[in-house]
């Protein structure tokens, strides 16, 4: 990607300070001709051995925000609540998707931000409608990604058809058996849950701190209720404009060159892995093993399209390549099929919850805007992306693919410009591979005031509370007092440097313990609750 990042100048405006303690009432900041009150939550202790000050409920919220006196839905919550003796309000969290559970999340924030702040809010993690523990939860069909799936590069029509074929019966699937629920899963449907989940907080208003899709569903937050909105983090900013076709179009270039990134560092660390210090060697490398799991899958669980989804992770997050060139290795070296059995169902494996979290990211992508209904638009494009990054297209394509055949009409995007919030925060790295740059320059601009801090050479998704004290700090002063970076022009307003790559072991690991260093770190932590794909 193109560094785009500008320079640090100043460190400058301070938005609203500290607030008293949010009432007690659900109904606070209603009033004439507001939704109907929403009644207080009741939290209970749900802690965990990582995050034992948690505490969980859950809230019903309309499913048809037009209704508001008809069915209801309930959403799971969780919370760290504040301990100091003056409330800086609830800070809702959110790891993107759409389909990320974000219930561990409020505990992971709470637990990475300096206890003297964390203290101040009521860290609210949930489970938006659909996803997880909120009720219903969406799963059109069980086990999708069971391997070994049709190769996602078609070699002949038939191939290709029978692709079309699978993509077209999950859209049909979740029809026939979530057709109630399509219309109604949403962003915008969700913003407004947000707003429910504020009023049963009894709160004016509420910060939010989202990843990932977690930032375009923040800034619809912002668009529908900007009087409600305190303090806005987005971190890894999907691009408004590109919603949701062309956002997945962008995607595959940028993969594919995080792709060419770990083949480079692969060939740098030739002593460790021995696949030659030619970074397109590597490269080739790779491709000829994906055509040799193509002829015979590798534990008879790991064909070509398991293999892209084995390594995609590597272009969020640049933690797990040590594991990923481990695996490689072991492969192309010693004939180790466990090597990529082990690194597939350690990286992209799909239990019930992976179910679930597809289920509601096709039901939400397909149904916020508008995907081309002609299916050589998608051929054409697919092809015209593979011939120059191969990595992932044609995979991209057919994850998303039930949107060519969804049986409920598409809504038009949220145009996310905002003039009336107070000033935002914005992070973003320049090779950010999920959510590219654009998106973030793009989001800076759309919301007036804002600050755009850049991680300058960072290629990882999520990159606050994941080790850099240079962009760490700047979240700690907004959330203390709301203080944001201000350089002059319509640049970056602070730029931090990337985080080291990572280092290979000093001797070749076996896959478990590659594995295990690999999501020891805060880092991993943080890209474990983010997930894959949003």
């Amino acid at each position: 990607m193109t560094k785009r990042a500008g320079i640090l100048v100043a460190v400058g405006a301070t938005v609203a300070g500290l607030v008293t303690a949010a009432p007690s009432t659900a109904t606070a900041g209603t009033g004439a001709g507001a939704p109907r009150a929403v009644a207080p939550l009741k939290w209970s202790a749900c802690g965990t051995a990582s995050y034992p000050a948690l505490q969980c409920a859950k809230v019903r919220t309309p499913l048809d925000h037009d209704r508001p006196s008809g069915r209801q839905v309930t959403l799971a919550l969780s919370r760290i609540p504040h301990t100091a003796k003056t409330s800086q309000g609830p800070l809702l969290v959110n790891p993107g998707g759409p389909g990320g559970s974000g219930l561990s999340m409020a505990g992971f924030v709470a637990g990475s931000l300096p206890k003297k702040l964390a203290a101040q809010y009521d860290v609210i993690g949930f489970d938006p409608r659909g996803v997880g523990k909120s009720t219903p939860a969406l799963n059109c069909v069980p086990k999708y990604f069971t391997p070994v799936r049709p190769d996602a590069v078609p070699d002949s029509y038939a191939a290709e058809k029978a692709n079309r074929d699978r993509a077209a019966s999950f859209a049909a699937a979740c029809g026939e058996k979530h057709g109630d629920l399509l219309p109604f899963m949403d962003t915008v449907s969700a913003a407004k849950d947000l707003d429910v989940i504020r009023r049963a907080l009894g709160s004016p208003q509420i910060n939010y701190f989202g990843y990932s899709y977690g930032t375009y569903l923040g800034a619809v937050y912002a668009k529908l209720f900007p009087e409600r909105v305190r303090r806005l983090v987005l971190d890894s900013i999907v691009d408004p404009d590109g919603v949701w076709y062309e956002d997945n179009l962008a995607q595959d270039h940028a993969f594919d060159s995080r792709h060419k990134a770990f083949a480079a560092w692969v060939a740098k660390n030739d002593t460790t892995y021995g696949l030659g210090t030619d970074p397109a060697g590597v490269e080739a490398a790779w491709y000829d093993m994906r055509a040799a799991v193509k002829e015979h899958p590798a534990g008879g669980r790991v064909g070509p399209s398991e293999l892209e989804d084995t390594f995609l992770p590597g272009g969020y997050y640049d933690g797990y390549w040590p594991s990923l060139a481990q695996a490689f290795a072991a492969y192309v070296k010693d004939e180790d099929q466990e090597a990529l059995v082990s690194a597939y169902e350690n990286f992209a494996a799909m239990d019930a919850s992976g179910d679930n979290g597809y289920s509601v990211y096709a039901a939400v992508q397909c149904r916020d805007a508008a995907w081309p209904r002609t299916w050589s638009t998608w051929r054409n494009d697919t092809w015209q992306a593979h011939r120059k990054a191969p990595l992932m297209s044609w995979n991209n394509t057919w994850y998303n693919a039930p949107c060519a055949t969804w049986p409920v009409e598409p809504l038009e995007p949220v145009r996310v410009t905002n003039r009336s919030i107070p000033p935002a925060l914005l992070f973003q790295a320049t090779d950010d591979a999920a959510t590219p740059y654009e998106g973030g320059v793009t989001m800076h601009r759309r919301l007036k005031g804002s600050s755009l801090v850049v991680e300058e050479g960072g290629g990882n998704h999520g990159i606050s509370l994941s080790g850099s004290d240079c962009l760490d700090a700047y979240l700690v002063d907004y959330l203390t007092d709301g203080t944001l970076p201000r350089a002059d022009g319509s640049g970056a307003d602070a730029v931090c440097e990337a985080l080291p790559e990572p280092k290979p072991p000093k001797k070749a690991a076996k896959a478990a313990k590659a594995t295990k260093a690999a999501t020891s770190t805060k880092g991993s932590t943080l890209h474990g609750l983010l997930g894959f794909r949003g």
